[in-house]
């Protein structure tokens, strides 16, 4: 269903400060020197679909909406939203418009919001180190920012990532960027980065069912008090094509429970630790409205038992 649709559609008008959003399972994080709610927003699929891109106003909408709902954690790219091409798991399209449309939606924001972008990815294959410059000055531009919160360096095909991560460490000490991050990493690509500047978060794909290659870089950022922060944890195998991952024993949980098979994914997410951090992207309102109020769900130990127990497709 497109944005256009969707829009017309009555969102529940509900308060994070309400007993119904208090949830320890929630709660909030801190990436380096700024303190996040665990359940943020991706703009990987803002819009829905490719479809969607005309529908400015309602993305706009729908990015308020993630504000007044209690988000504070953007997570963004310049080449956001993307869509996956189909029987291609792997390959993706961008574009383009998603910082602008944060940008438009919510500047001049509010002091407690957190925008996190990354760099690395570009039309021809990965950034050279001489690249990533302009490309931090891009999200500055589109995001209507001096300073970029958080920025993740995502690699592919990298041995090191020293010299990649060195750059954005010096646009760091130079004032454009606050906090760093990597992204689709490896424990020795951590170690790398650390040897040159502070990591605030790192972000990986993980879920319930997919991902749990990367179970002990969950342990280990844990233990630095560094964010964990998943992707695709909902669409799982599905990747970039979107949509939720199937499963018997999650469809039969949300049952228990009231509630969508998505929110149960992201419950489970936030039960890893308190320092996995949840990102959750939609094009649809009511969607949104439902992953944000995924903080109150407190799954049980044999249900936790249960997930973990699942076969994961790395």
């Amino acid at each position: 269903m497109h944005m256009s649709e969707l829009g017309k559609q009555l969102i529940p008008t509900i308060s994070l400060e309400s007993e119904e959003y208090k949830s320890p399972h929630a709660g909030s994080w801190r990436l380096g020197d700024l303190t996040v709610r665990r359940i943020g927003f991706g703009a990987k699929r803002l819009g829905g679909g490719e479809g969607d891109a005309n529908a400015a106003e309602q993305v706009r909408s729908l990015l308020r909406r993630a504000v007044d709902l209690g988000v504070n954690h953007i997570d963004t790219a310049a080449f956001y939203p993307t869509f996956g091409h189909l029987g291609e798991k792997h390959d993706f399209t961008g574009l383009n418009w998603a910082n602008d449309a944060i940008g438009q939606a919510l500047a001049p924001y509010s002091s407690d919001l957190v925008i996190a972008t990354k760099v690395g990815p570009t039309e021809t294959g990965l950034a050279k180190p001489d690249q990533l410059r302009g490309l931090v000055e891009e999200n500055l531009r589109q995001l209507r920012l001096d300073c970029l919160d958080l920025v993740y360096l995502r690699q592919t095909g990298l041995e090191s990532v020293a010299e990649h991560f060195g750059v954005l460490a010096s646009l760091r000490e130079a004032g454009m960027i606050r906090n760093l991050g990597l992204s689709n990493v490896r424990s020795e690509h951590l170690s790398q980065a650390q040897e040159i500047a502070p990591v605030v978060a790192v972000q990986n794909r993980y879920g319930v069912d997919f991902g749990r290659v990367n179970d002990a870089m969950l342990t280990s950022c844990g233990e630095q008090g560094i964010a964990f922060v998943p992707f695709f944890a909902l669409t799982g195998v599905g990747r970039e094509a979107g949509g939720v991952n199937h499963s018997d024993q999650v469809r039969t949980i949300a049952d228990n429970h009231g509630a969508t098979p998505a929110q149960i994914r992201i419950a489970w997410t936030l039960a890893q630790g308190p320092h996995v951090l949840a990102i959750p992207g939609t094009g649809n309102p009511d969607h949104l409205t439902e992953n944000v109020a995924a903080g109150t769900i407190q799954l049980t130990a044999d249900e936790l038992a249960i997930l973990n127990a699942l076969p994961s497709i790395d």
